[in-house]
C-alpha cells in the first residue's frame, strides 16, 4: 500500500465516522421528545428495556453511546442495574443497523444524498427540516467514505504480505485480538464493522478471515463504557461489567460454534457473492442469538457482576445532583428532560422547607428547624449546579422549544432558591420564639396560618401552571387572583397588628417578627407567581408530574 492509498484510507475513515455521527445526531434531534418518551417509559421489564435499547441505538447509531448514556443514568440513580441490562442487550442488536445498510450497497446514492442534505441544511428555515437534511447528508457522507476506503484498500488484495496477514486472521485468537484492539481505538463497533466491510468490498478479505474479527469487535466496543464508568458508583461500574460479560460470553460461544460447526459455510450460502452482506449477517446473528440466550439469564449476569465489583455504594450525599450526569449531555433531548427532574427535586425541597419553617414557628419544633437548615444548604447547592448545567445544555444543539424551556429554567431555579431563602428567614424568627425571646398572640398566629394557606395554594397552583406552560387560563386567573388576595391581606393584617400594638395585646418585639413574617410570606407568593408564568409562551414542556409528589419531601 502506497502513502497515497494510506492517506485515502484515513480520509475515507474520517468521512465514514463523521457521516455516521452526523446522521446519528440528526436522527436524535429529529426524534426529540419521542426519544425522551422512550427512555421515560422504561419499566422494570427487561424485555421492554431491550426493545428500547434497540430503538435508541438505531436512532443514535452507536451502541457505545447508548451504553455510556445508560452508565450515566445508573450513576445518577435513574435506572437500576436490572433495567440497564435489558437496554444494553438491545443496544447490541441496534448497532447492527449500520452494517446492514452498508451491506445493501447504497453507495451510488451517496453524491445525491450529500447534495440534497446540504441544500436542506443551508436553505430550509424550519429546524426539523434542517435535521432531516443532516440525516440525509450524513447518510451520503457515510457511504462516500465507504467508497473511498474500499478504493484505497484495493491494492491490499494483490499484496502478498496482506494476503498472508488476512490468512493469519483465521486463527481465532489473532482475529479476536485484532477486532478488539481496532474497535477499542476508534470506539465504535459500527465503524469497525464498516471498515471490515470496506476491506471485503475491495476483495482484500473473505468471511473466513473476517468472522473472528467480528467477534473481537463486539468485545472492543465495551472499552468506551468501561472508560465512562471510571469514577462512578459501584452500580454504574457493574453496568459496564455486564456489557463486557455479554460480549465476552457471546464471542466465546460463537468462536466455539464457528470452530465446531459449518457455521461459516452456512453464512456464505445465504449470500454467496456479497462478503459485505455475509459480515453483516454474522454481526446480526451474533447479537440476536447472544441476547436471546442471555436476556432470560440476566439475573445471573447481574449476580456475577456484583461478585466482580463487590461492596455497596455509600449512601448518596444530599449535596449531589441526583438526576444529572455529564455523560447525559451527549444526548441533548435526554439532558433537557433530566434537568427538569432536578428542578423538580429543587421545587420539592423549596416547598418542604416552607412548610417546615411554618411548623417550627407554630409548634416550636426544633427538629423541623434543623431540617430547614440542612435543606437550605442543598437548595443553594442545587441553584449553583443546575445553573452551571443549564449553561452547558444551552451550548448544545437543541430544538427551539427545548431551548426556550432551558431559558425559562434559569429564572425558575432562581425563584425556587429565593423561596428557600425566605423560608430560612421564617425559620430564624421561629428560633427567636423557641428561645422565648418573643411570642405571638393567638390572633396573630391565626392570621399567619391563614396567610400560610393562601401562600401554599398559590405555590401549588403556580407549579401546576408551570407544568402546563401557562396555557390553563382558568388556573392562571386563579393564581393572579390569589396573589392579589395575598397582597390585600398583607395590608389588612398589618393594620390589625397596629391595633394590637396600640391596645397592648402584642409587644413591639413580637410586632417586628409579625411584620417580617408577612413580608416573607408575600415574597414567597411573588416568586411562586413568577414560576407560574415562566413557561407561558413555550410550545411544549417535556416533563410532567411535578406536583403530585411534592408532599413530605426532604433532601
Amino acid at each position: 500500500m502506497t502513502i497515497e492509498n494510506f492517506m485515502m484510507l484515513l480520509c475515507g475513515l474520517g468521512l465514514f465516522l463523521y457521516g455516521m455521527k452526523l446522521m446519528g445526531d440528526g436522527l436524535e434531534l429529529a426524534a426529540g421528545s419521542r426519544l425522551k418518551t422512550m427512555i421515560e417509559r422504561l419499566t422494570t421489564n427487561k424485555y421492554m428495556g431491550a426493545l428500547i435499547g434497540l430503538a435508541v441505538t438505531a436512532v443514535i447509531q452507536s451502541s457505545s453511546a447508548t451504553t455510556v448514556m445508560v452508565v450515566g443514568f445508573v450513576n445518577a440513580g435513574l435506572m437500576t442495574l436490572a433495567q440497564a441490562v435489558g437496554v444494553i442487550m438491545g443496544a447490541n442488536i441496534g448497532t447492527t443497523v449500520t452494517g446492514f445498510m452498508i451491506a445493501i450497497k447504497l453507495n451510488s446514492l451517496a453524491p445525491i444524498a450529500i447534495f440534497l442534505g446540504v441544500v436542506m441544511i443551508m436553505f430550509c428555515k424550519k429546524n426539523n427540516h434542517k435535521h432531516i437534511g443532516q440525516i440525509v447528508c450524513g447518510f451520503g457522507i457515510l457511504f462516500y467514505g465507504m467508497t473511498v476506503m474500499s478504493t484505497a484498500m484495493e491494492p491490499l488484495s494483490e499484496s502478498e504480505f496482506f494476503r498472508n496477514l488476512f490468512i493469519q486472521m483465521q486463527n481465532p485468537l489473532l482475529g479476536l485480538l485484532i477486532g478488539l484492539v481496532f474497535t477499542a481505538l476508534i470506539q465504535s463497533s459500527s465503524a469497525s464493522v464498516g471498515v471490515l466491510q470496506a476491506l471485503a468490498a475491495s476483495g482484500a478479505i473473505g468471511l473466513d478471515s473476517a468472522i473472528y474479527v467480528i467477534y473481537g469487535q463486539n468485545i472492543g466496543t465495551c472499552v468506551t463504557a468501561i472508560m465512562a464508568s471510571a469514577g462512578t458508583t459501584k452500580t454504574a461500574k457493574r453496568t459496564a461489567t455486564v456489557h463486557l460479560l455479554f460480549n465476552v460470553i457471546g464471542a466465546t460461544l460463537f468462536t466455539c460454534i464457528t470452530l465446531l460447526t459449518p457455521f461459516t459455510s452456512l453464512i456464505k450460502s445465504l449470500s454467496p457473492d456479497n462478503v459485505m452482506m455475509q459480515i453483516s449477517i454474522v454481526h446480526i446473528i451474533f447479537n440476536i442469538v447472544t441476547t436471546s440466550i442471555l436476556l432470560p439469564l440476566s439475573n445471573y449476569l447481574v449476580k456475577l457482576a456484583c461478585k466482580i465489583i463487590p461492596g455497596e455504594d455509600r449512601q448518596r450525599e444530599n449535596l449531589r445532583l441526583q438526576y444529572l450526569d455529564q455523560r447525559i449531555l451527549n444526548t441533548p433531548p435526554i439532558a433537557v428532560a433530566q434537568v427538569l427532574k432536578e428542578v423538580e427535586r429543587m421545587g420539592k425541597l423549596a416547598r418542604t422547607n416552607f412548610l417546615n419553617s411554618m411548623e417550627a414557628l407554630f409548634y416550636k419544633d426544633t427538629e423541623k428547624l434543623e431540617e430547614v437548615g440542612e435543606n437550605e444548604k442543598v437548595l443553594n447547592f442545587l441553584n449553583q449546579k443546575i445553573t452551571e448545567y443549564l449553561v452547558q445544555i444551552n451550548g448544545l444543539e437543541l430544538q427551539d422549544p427545548d431551548r426556550e424551556v432551558i431559558g425559562a429554567l434559569f429564572h425558575v431555579v432562581s425563584d425556587f432558591e429565593r423561596i428557600g431563602d425566605h423560608s430560612t428567614n421564617i425559620g430564624e424568627m421561629a428560633q427567636i420564639i423557641i428561645d422565648n425571646k418573643a411570642s405571638l398572640s393567638e390572633a396573630a398566629a391565626k392570621e399567619l396560618k391563614h396567610m400560610q394557606d393562601l401562600v401554599l395554594t398559590v405555590l401549588d397552583d403556580s407549579i401546576r401552571l408551570f407544568e402546563d406552560g401557562g396555557r390553563n387560563k382558568e388556573l392562571a386567573d386563579q393564581v393572579n387572583r390569589i396573589e392579589q388576595t395575598i397582597d390585600d391581606e398583607t395590608e389588612r393584617l398589618k393594620e390589625n397588628h397596629i391595633q394590637r400594638l396600640t391596645n397592648g395585646t402584642c409587644t413591639p418585639q413580637s410586632g417586628a417578627i409579625y411584620n417580617d413574617m408577612l413580608m416573607n410570606l408575600e415574597r414567597i407568593a411573588d416568586h411562586s407567581t413568577n414560576i407560574a408564568f415562566s413557561t407561558e409562551h413555550i410550545e411544549h414542556l417535556p416533563a410532567k408530574g411535578l406536583l403530585p409528589t411534592l408532599t413530605n419531601v426532604t433532601a
